[in-house]
């Protein structure tokens, strides 16, 4: 009979055990996972059960929850969706969300620990449940002007405040109408959503924030520049050999400068005339002769390699290990494996603007309670220090020059000191160049950085150029702010 008892005991034991396990499994570690899953009808209706906090522009809606007549109770509406649909992202039914709206999604939602009374509150004096409203740093003005100038190009455009990294514009295109996919009919989402994904513009990435990096270009002089003026400990007037070819070290490639020539006359030519005519050759020179730790080092200290959240998450820029020579010659006018998003190519700007100093871009101002109350306030801080306010004074006065009488013309703003940097890296062969521009104005007390990438050649293949192409768009929002 104890034997009998003792194998019941075992059992009952092991069943608990098992219970146990399983309760603690799903609580602890499959929640996230079971609430996220497409399937789960539950969390999709409570999620649709009260109302979602609104996201604003200078107090106005761009996205918001309005009343609904079916089971889901409200609807998620965006106003000028394709406008903002890089900052807002979408918010569905089955596919997930994206940008703030998945960023900020506990604030939206009313779920984040600093809305817990609130929440409580409601529940007990019988009110509907809301969540936190989110007021962006976006100014419509400037986001429409980035939106228009952008115009049909597939690319980006990224605006921020160097001073204190409040992000002015995001526009990534091609774009999309995230209302398509906040309709309350699965099918429809799915059918939208797998629509927009097998679009070959692919509308649903950032590309201000990520997807398929660029080569910057021209754009990484800024940075190679950075290097031999502070690593290296060269001076702006340090002189390089001036081929009209340059054979890679190790390799039987040639480098060629824009043009095919010299870059300017005589058979030298300094650090400061490479940058302003954007000369490749010297650059390539440069890299070679101060060497990839302190070029690598340069990258990093700029940001490469890591990223941040804006909230939204920023996908690290790439640069890469240097394995030999013609790399590292290559790398350093941004070609080979050097791979940058606007966001990246912003903050280069940020730093050359503000002193050194990189200020984190961030996209929200304030997250409200329904009752006005502020949970929580957005703060300027400090990202990175790559450089001194030394030698961010050198490169802003060559990055002047470069829009005053070098390879950044197109830039001119008549009445500003604007100062810029263009970029027209290459793809492959046969492939059209990838087209940049970076910069800010007014240069001696700066509002506004730009960065702005045009893809696919800007529809001009191989012919086009960054000081084409990119700088009119850059010159437009730069207008934009300076204007208001």
């Amino acid at each position: 009979m104890n034997r009998e008892l003792k194998r019941v005991t075992i059992v009952i034991l092991a069943m608990f055990a098992a219970l146990f396990v399983s309760v603690t499994t799903i609580q602890f570690f499959s929640a996230d996972a079971l609430a996220n899953d497409s399937r789960n009808a539950r969390t999709i209706y409570a999620s649709y059960s009260k109302q979602r906090g609104a996201i604003l522009v200078q107090g106005q809606p761009i996205a918001q929850s309005v009343a609904s007549a079916d089971e889901y109770k409200y609807q998620r509406t965006y106003t000028n969706g394709p406008l903002y649909s890089a900052v807002t992202g979408y918010f569905t039914l089955d596919q997930g969300s994206t940008g703030i709206e998945s960023a900020l999604d506990s604030e939206l939602s009313g779920t984040s620990g600093s809305q817990f009374l609130s929440q409580l509150n409601s529940v007990v004096t019988g009110q509907n449940p809301q969540g936190a409203s989110v007021e962006l740093t976006i100014d419509p003005k400037v986001q429409q002007a980035a939106f228009d100038a952008l115009g049909s190009q597939q690319g980006a455009v990224i605006a921020v405040e160097p001073k204190t990294g409040r992000i002015l514009a995001m526009v990534s295109k091609p774009d999309y109408d995230p209302n398509s996919l906040a309709v309350h009919d699965s099918t429809a989402v799915i059918n939208a959503y797998n629509s927009l994904n097998d679009d070959a513009g692919q509308p649903l990435i950032n590309r201000t924030l990520a997807g398929d990096l660029n080569p910057p270009g021209s754009t990484f002089k800024i940075v190679t520049s950075s290097a031999a003026l502070q690593n290296a400990g060269l001076s702006a007037d340090y002189q390089l050999p001036n081929p009209s070819g340059y054979q890679l070290p190790g390799s039987s490639s040639v480098v060629h400068n824009s043009g095919g020539g010299t870059c300017g006359p005589g058979e030298t030519v300094s650090i400061k005339t490479a940058f302003v005519l954007s000369c490749n050759i010297p650059m390539a020179e440069l890299g070679v002769q101060i060497g990839s730790g302190k070029l690598t080092d340069m990258a990093t200290a700029y940001g490469y390699n890591s990223g941040f959240d804006s909230p939204i998450p920023v996908e690290p820029s790439q640069f890469p290990p240097l394995q030999d020579d013609a790399g590292l010659a290559l790398s350093s006018f941004g070609q080979a494996s050097v791979r940058a998003s606007p966001m990246q190519i912003v903050e280069q700007s940020m730093a050359v603007a503000n002193g050194g100093v990189i200020m984190q871009p961030n996209l929200v101002d304030t997250i409200s309670a329904p009752d006005l109350t502020v949970l929580q306030q957005f703060e300027a801080k400090k990202l990175n220090s790559p450089i001194t306010s030394v030698t961010a004074s050198t490169l802003s006065s060559w990055m002047v020059e470069a829009v005053n009488s070098g390879a950044a013309t197109n830039a001119r703003i008549d009445g500003v000191s604007v100062a810029g940097k263009t970029g027209t890296a290459e793809n492959g062969a046969g492939d059209p160049y990838t087209l940049w521009f970076t910069g800010f104005a007014p240069a001696d007390n700066p509002q506004v950085a730009v960065a702005v990438v045009v893809q696919n050649g800007g529809g001009l293949g191989e012919s086009g150029s960054g000081n084409q192409i990119a700088a009119p768009i850059a010159k437009k929002v730069l207008e934009a702010v300076l204007n208001k």
